[in-house]
C-alpha cells in the first residue's frame, strides 16, 4: 500500500470506529454526518482491501486486520497530535522539553550557573544539553534542529540564521594578586609588552581578533603559553607570573575563586558583541521563542532587548 495514495483523514475515522464501534457515535464526535462516516469507511475498505468492520447487533466489530492496524495507527495519530501541540503552545511550568545550546567554555562559565538556577524555577521539567561551538558540523546540526541555540561571538554563522544581540564586553588583563604588575592601578604599554603572556586560541569564536588588533598596532607580546580553551586559565594565572587578555565576563567569574586582579588594557581593542544565534527553521517554534526570550531578558544587561534579525 502506497501511503501517498491514501487519504490520511480516513485513518482518523478508522481510529474512532475502533474506539466507539458505532457509526452514529463517531459522527457525533467528529462533527460529521452518518453517511459521511459510512462513505469514509467504504473508501478505506477499498483502499486497504479489507472489510475492517463487521456489522453485528453489538456494534461494529473489527476484523483481524483492523485489530492489527489499531495500535500503529493510534501511535501515529498520537505522535502527530503531540507534535502539533508543541508547535501550537508551550507551557514552561509543565513542559519536559530538552534544549541543546552550543557555547564555548567561557560561555559555560558565564551562562550555565544562571540558566540552571533560573530555569529550575521557571521551567522545572525543561532540561539542557550543552554542545561545543568548535564542532565542525555546528551549522549543519543547527539547520537540522539538533542544536537549538548557539551563544557567543560566532562569525561563522551567517546565511539561514537569525541573531539577537545580548551584550557587549570589553577585553581586560588578568594576573595573580602577587604579580609584579598587580601593584599598578594602570598598565602602560611598555610593561604590558614586556610581561610574559598566556594566549587562548578558542576555536570557533571571534576572540582571536585580539591578536590581530595587537599586531596591527605593532605590539609584540612575549607569549610563553598558548592554550586551546579558557577552562584552566584561572589556575594557570594563579600559579604563575603570566598575564592574559580575556573577555570581561570571563574575568568576572574567575577573579575571586583564583585570587586574581583585573586591569584595563593599555591598548584600545574593539568590544566583542555576544549574540544568540538560531536557524530559521526554529524561528516560529513557541518553545524556542520562549527560551530565546528567557535568555534575552536575563542576559541583555537590563536594557531593551535588541531586535531579532536574520544574519
Amino acid at each position: 500500500m502506497d501511503i501517498t495514495k491514501l487519504d490520511l483523514n480516513l485513518l482518523v475515522v478508522f481510529h474512532h470506529l475502533l474506539l466507539h464501534q458505532n457509526v452514529s457515535a463517531v459522527a457525533r464526535v467528529l462533527g460529521m454526518s452518518q453517511p459521511s462516516v459510512s462513505s469514509a469507511l467504504g473508501r478505506l475498505r477499498s483502499s486497504l482491501g479489507d472489510g475492517l468492520f463487521l456489522r453485528t447487533q453489538g456494534g461494529m466489530v473489527p476484523t483481524p486486520y483492523a485489530l492489527q492496524l489499531s495500535e500503529p495507527v493510534a501511535q501515529a495519530l498520537d505522535g502527530l497530535q503531540q507534535a502539533l501541540h508543541v508547535r501550537a503552545a508551550f507551557e514552561p511550568a509543565t513542559s519536559v522539553r530538552s534544549f541543546t545550546i552550543a557555547m564555548t567554555d567561557v560561555g559555560e562559565m558565564y551562562f550555565l550557573p544562571v540558566l540552571v538556577e533560573e530555569l529550575g524555577r521557571a521551567a522545572p521539567g525543561v532540561t539542557l544539553q550543552v554542545a561545543p561551538v568548535a564542532q565542525v558540523a555546528l551549522k549543519e546540526n543547527m539547520s537540522a534542529g539538533r542544536i537549538d541555540l548557539a551563544l557567543g561571538l560566532l562569525p561563522q554563522l551567517q546565511a539561514g540564521f537569525f541573531q539577537q544581540a545580548l551584550f557587549r564586553q570589553k577585553y581586560v588583563c588578568l594576573m595573580r594578586k602577587g604579580h609584579p604588575l598587580a601593584g599598578k592601578n594602570k598598565l602602560n604599554l611598555t610593561s604590558f609588552a614586556q610581561a610574559e603572556h598566556v594566549r587562548v586560541v578558542a576555536e570557533g569564536t571571534g576572540h582571536g581578533r585580539v591578536d590581530v588588533a595587537m599586531e596591527k598596532k605593532h605590539l609584540r607580546r612575549q607569549v610563553r603559553l598558548t592554550m586551546p580553551h579558557y577552562v584552566a586559565l584561572g589556575e594557570v594565572l594563579r600559579q604563575s607570573d603570566l598575564v592574559a587578555t580575556v573577555p570581561e565576563r570571563f574575568a568576572e567569574r574567575v577573579l575571586r575563586p583564583f585570587a586574581l586582579v583585573q586591569r584595563d588594557l593599555p591598548i584600545k581593542l574593539d568590544d566583542s558583541a555576544i549574540h544568540q544565534f538560531w536557524h530559521g527553521r526554529l524561528h516560529r517554534d513557541p518553545g524556542h521563542q520562549w527560551l530565546r526570550n528567557f535568555i534575552g531578558r536575563r542576559f541583555s544587561e537590563g536594557k531593551a532587548l535588541h531586535a531579532e534579525r536574520p544574519v
